[in-house]
């Protein structure tokens, strides 16, 4: 685990963290709204949709198991969520995907979800980039895509 992460880093992951049930809303998603405009060349860089594919599968494996956030998707879906997330990670990073589930606030609402599980989340999000060989700087320039939903998703304060 490299621990040389600046704080907003650590806290640009948490958006991953989407509801267990991984099911769409009604409500406009405001993530688009949210998530600054991808650098040029991420979506290439994270290998574009069959690569943030794999990103996801790994991702969601990892943050089921992890005995630290699992309890928070003990009713998910895992294909679903697999989809939901690459479809999200594709759009922000600049891809041609369209992410159509809830916005990040709805979608965290009823989590509890604390500053530790925000950070133990990021840490798999940063295992599953390393285990598929991203970039150290690819890896960043994901994360600060994330970073300004942090506040919609933690919901213990």
């Amino acid at each position: 685990m490299n621990t040389h992460h600046s704080p907003w880093v650590l806290a640009a992951a948490l958006l991953l963290a989407l509801p267990a049930t991984a099911q769409q809303s009604p409500a406009a998603p405001a993530m688009a709204r949210a998530a600054a405009p991808a650098p040029a060349g991420l979506y290439q860089a994270l290998g574009e949709k069959p690569g943030i594919a794999r990103l996801m599968d790994d991702f969601v494996d990892r943050a089921v198991q992890d005995p630290r956030i699992g309890a928070h998707f003990k009713d998910t879906k895992p294909a679903a969520l697999k989809e939901s997330l690459t479809d999200q990670i594709c759009q922000i990073s600049g891809g041609p995907c369209q992410y159509e589930g809830a916005d990040m606030k709805s979608a965290h609402a009823d989590m509890d979800i604390t500053k530790g599980h925000f950070n133990a989340l990021v840490e798999v999000l940063q295992a599953a980039m390393h285990a598929q060989g991203i970039p150290f700087a690819q890896q960043n320039r994901l994360l600060a895509l994330l970073a300004p939903m942090h506040r919609d998703i933690i919901t213990q304060r």
